[in-house]
């Protein structure tokens, strides 16, 4: 009897219990996998803020370099120093 237990078992196992198993976690996957309708909301808002913001970096960028063109070298003096001290100029 034990003789056609295990044959039929291990078919039964192969046959159904492992392609269900994977379809199953493929349809979980497929399913959460996509982006709600609020998920496309929020990138759509923080996208429009990450753009609204580089606009305004660049007009402030704009105006300060119009009133003082070196600025930037003014601004970090730190890291030209950090560099010199890396390289070995003293």
């Amino acid at each position: 009897m034990d003789d056609i237990l295990v044959p039929v078992f291990i078919c039964a196992m192969l046959f159904v219990a492992l392609p269900w198993l994977v379809f199953h976690y493929v349809t979980k996957w497929k399913t959460s996998a996509r982006l709600t309708g609020g998920d496309e909301k929020l990138l759509d808002e923080l996208y429009d803020a990450a753009r609204r913001m580089d606009d305004r970096l660049c007009s402030i960028e704009r105006i300060m370099t119009a009133e003082n063109p070196d600025w930037r070298q003014q601004c970090l003096p730190e890291t030209s120093a950090r560099q010199r001290l890396l390289s070995g100029e003293d």
